[in-house]
This record gives structure tokens, C-alpha cells and sequence, in this order.
């Protein structure tokens, strides 16, 4: 079989168009990812060690968080408030750095009409500490739904060999859960939208 000039360039461009680009990132991000997906299938207990009175509930309810999926460029991360199953992180690669999302649903598994809120980092951080300043959706989100001061959200993840940080920091706002990973619990069911 004659393969002309015009056949080749028709193949090339063919294979072209399903390559796909590499996802880059850099070290710092790469390690602090690793470091969590060193987690996955484990859940583990927390509590609330900085916050004010409007997260009294989150203070009384059993908090666990529960590495529930991993793959090399997205972590699930559910985050359990007593019988709540609502919230699950959801850490990716981007290949401009890291995005944490806060994927929010209702109990019968639908979007809640907050969802998806977060940030992107702006820069290396480091292999145990990452911080995630509020994207343009997020803010505009928070000023529709009548909470124009989120706009300000900065969320920040540690992870050290006994314990895994959550925080939220704003101007005048700060919260901070703790979550002892020297233990491992039996992980809660999926959260709600998702399967086991």
C-alpha cells in the first residue's frame, strides 16, 4: 500500500490531536499530594481547635475525614459532621498547581446551591502545607448567596506524620480542625452523591 504525502499529514495530525499534554507540577505540590495519597482508604477523628460560636455544632458532632479516592491526579476526601455526609474535598492537579473544591450535596445526592467553592494555590508551598486562596467562582458565589466577607477565604491543608490540618482563615475568621492520624478508624459509608 502507497502511502502519500497527503495520507501521512492526515495520520499526523490524527495522532496529534490525542496526545495529550503532560500534566506538570513541581515538587513541593508533588510531595504534599504524595503525602496525602499515603492516606488513601483510611479515615481518621478530629476536633475543632480554633473557632468561634457559629461552629459550636461542628464542636459537638463526631468529625472524621476519610481519604475515600486517590488517583495520580485528583484526591476524594469526605468530611463527615456527625451524621452529616454533605462535604468532600476534592484536591487536584491542574498543571498550574493545586485546586481544593468543596463539593457540597443534600442528602438525596443532588448539588447543593452552594458547591464547588475553593481555590487554586499561588504558590510552591511545601511538601506539608498547602494554601488555597478563594477563585473568582468562589467569590462570586459568596456575594450572590448573601456572604460577601468569604470572598476572603484562604484554605489551608497540613499534613504531618500524626496530624492533618484543615483551616479556613479570612480577616476577623479563623478554623482549624485537627485530625489524629496515629489512629485509623473504619471509614464511614460514602458520602452523599457518591457510591461505594
Amino acid at each position: 500500500m502507497k502511502i502519500t504525502y497527503l495520507s501521512f499529514c492526515a495520520l499526523a495530525v490524527s495522532q496529534a490531536a490525542f496526545a495529550q499534554a503532560p500534566l506538570v507540577s513541581i515538587t513541593p505540590q508533588d510531595q504534599f499530594f504524595t503525602n496525602l495519597t499515603t492516606l488513601c482508604g483510611k479515615a481518621f477523628l478530629g476536633n475543632v481547635t480554633v473557632g468561634n460560636e457559629s461552629d459550636n455544632a461542628f464542636s459537638k458532632e463526631k468529625l472524621v475525614m476519610h481519604v475515600r479516592s486517590c488517583s495520580k491526579d485528583e484526591l476524594q476526601i469526605p468530611f463527615h459532621v456527625g451524621d452529616n455526609a454533605s462535604r468532600t474535598w476534592i484536591i487536584k492537579k491542574t498543571g498550574s498547581g493545586l485546586q481544593l473544591k468543596h463539593d457540597h450535596r443534600t442528602a438525596k445526592g443532588e448539588d447543593d446551591k452552594s458547591t464547588m467553592y475553593g481555590g487554586h494555590t499561588i504558590d510552591a508551598g511545601w511538601a506539608q502545607a498547602q494554601s488555597f486562596p478563594a477563585d473568582q467562582y468562589s467569590k462570586e458565589l459568596f456575594v450572590a448567596s448573601g456572604i460577601p466577607q468569604s470572598a476572603g477565604n484562604t484554605w489551608h491543608m497540613y499534613i504531618y506524620p500524626e496530624k492533618f490540618t484543615y483551616r479556613l482563615t479570612r480577616e476577623g475568621r479563623e478554623f482549624r480542625v485537627d485530625f489524629d492520624l496515629t489512629k485509623a478508624i473504619t471509614p464511614p459509608a460514602a458520602p452523599w452523591g457518591y457510591k461505594d
